[in-house]
């Protein structure tokens, strides 16, 4: 065998392992939490936030967030083989094998707590110990048994509201809360929309999502409009508290993108069909940044 083939396939090799680890990582949901994290943080500290703490927070973050993800695909090989969205993850198919994957993922866990809690302080490692055991022992186990691990899945993925507060104020009071109800109350509308669209997947796998238990998509479409309305009236609370100029224009344009939500997911309620779902999926993958852009204008305003 030639130089230039061994090359090629250690290259080959590299490639596929670092695709591996990226589809492990998770990386969409990685910067989502980061992203939240960050203006949760900036938000906290009225503009001001020092960029080494949250540079630390973030990295040691990003190690919980990914060993947890990492964790969730391990216990769930089993039913990631029984759904096409995820029948070609790495540990599925045997790229990584599940020994692999328990080491890599907890010493993550361990590495980034304690880089939490040395370099940020004890109250963000112990919420981001929260999100991981949240996620990682109550939601995955429960999705096999009760529809309510969407619940417990909203309040592990709300989290990083409270990991960014803390990293501002080492503290939460009402206003840190109120960003993280935000977070957590958007997702019901966000998840249902997606539970509905891969219903027939989450059925096969034995994955108790809501339009599993009740095929008809009523619940699923009621929870939808709930936390469409509830997030809507949340979404004003950062405003009320600290009355300002830039948190009048906030209010404002939050409330015309929470109608704008709530009217996706009436559609869904209505129609529950695969487009009203596809609608309320999009629009709710809109609502959330524009919203999290906009609380990250108040200090500035």
């Amino acid at each position: 065998m030639s130089v230039s083939t061994l090359t090629t396939e250690r290259v080959s090799n590299w490639s596929q392992w670092i695709a591996d680890f990226s589809a492990l990582a998770k990386p969409r949901i990685a910067v989502m939490v980061l992203i939240a994290v960050a203006v949760s943080a900036y938000v906290g500290s009225l503009g001001y936030m020092p960029w080494v703490p949250l540079l630390h927070a973030m990295l040691g973050t990003a190690l919980v967030s990914t060993s947890a993800s990492i964790m969730n695909q391990w216990l769930e090989i089993r039913t990631d083989a029984l759904m096409n969205r995820t029948a070609d993850r790495p540990l599925v198919s045997g790229r990584i094998t599940p020994a692999q994957a328990v080491v890599l993922g907890m010493a993550m866990l361990v590495i980034g707590e304690l880089y939490l809690f040395y370099a940020v302080n004890p109250l963000t490692a112990s919420f981001g110990l929260a999100t991981w055991v949240l996620y990682v022992c109550v939601y995955t186990p429960l999705k096999p048994i009760t529809s309510a691990n969407t619940a417990i899945g909203a309040v592990s993925g709300a989290m990083p509201m409270l990991i960014g507060w803390s990293v501002a104020r080492d503290t939460v009071d009402l206003q840190g809360f109120s960003l993280f109800m935000i977070l957590f109350l958007w997702q019901f509308p966000h998840f249902m929309a997606i539970a509905w669209l891969y219903r027939r997947q989450y059925g096969a796998a034995g994955l108790k999502m809501l339009p599993v238990v009740d095929p008809t998509g009523r619940r699923a479409g009621v929870q939808a409009v709930l936390g469409a309305l509830a997030v809507l009236l949340v979404s004003l609370v950062p405003a009320i508290i600290a009355p300002s100029l830039g948190a009048g224009i906030y209010a404002g344009f939050a409330f015309v993108l929470g109608l704008g939500q709530l009217a996706c997911a009436a559609w869904f309620l209505a129609a529950r069909n695969d487009l009203s779902a596809r609608w309320l999926l999009r629009y709710s993958l809109i609502y959330l940044p524009l919203v999290l852009a906009l609380l990250v204008l108040i200090p500035t305003l």
